[in-house]
């Protein structure tokens, strides 16, 4: 399936970029997309998706980076109290849950 997809993908970048009426087919999409991005509905969207991932940023931020040092020297610290090779991760689950992502939603 994935052959048939790649051929697919292969043959329409292929007929949009080699023939002359594949062209003016890609600019008339280049064209429409571009006419989309800068429609000022997008636009309102793609601030509200920066501004929410900004504030997600500032108030987990912190937290993401306080467990991301806490793993790591747990992870260096079982490492090196070990003589077997281990492979460096975290081994216990994810490095941040459901809970974390989300601090005054509904706990578990």
């Amino acid at each position: 399936m994935k052959g048939k997809l790649a051929f697919v993908v292969g043959a329409g970048v292929g007929y949009l970029l080699g023939t002359r009426a594949g062209r003016q087919q890609f600019e008339k999409i280049k064209g429409w997309a571009s006419d989309t991005w800068n429609d000022p509905r997008v636009q309102g969207y793609v601030h509200d998706a920066e501004q929410a991932a900004t504030e997600f940023a500032k108030t987990q931020g912190g937290a993401l980076k306080d467990k991301a040092k806490g793993t790591f020297s747990s992870e260096k610290d079982d490492a090196t109290s070990t003589d077997e090779t281990s492979t460096w991760g975290p081994s216990d689950g994810p490095l941040v849950d459901a809970d974390d992502a989300n601090p005054d939603g509904p706990r578990h």
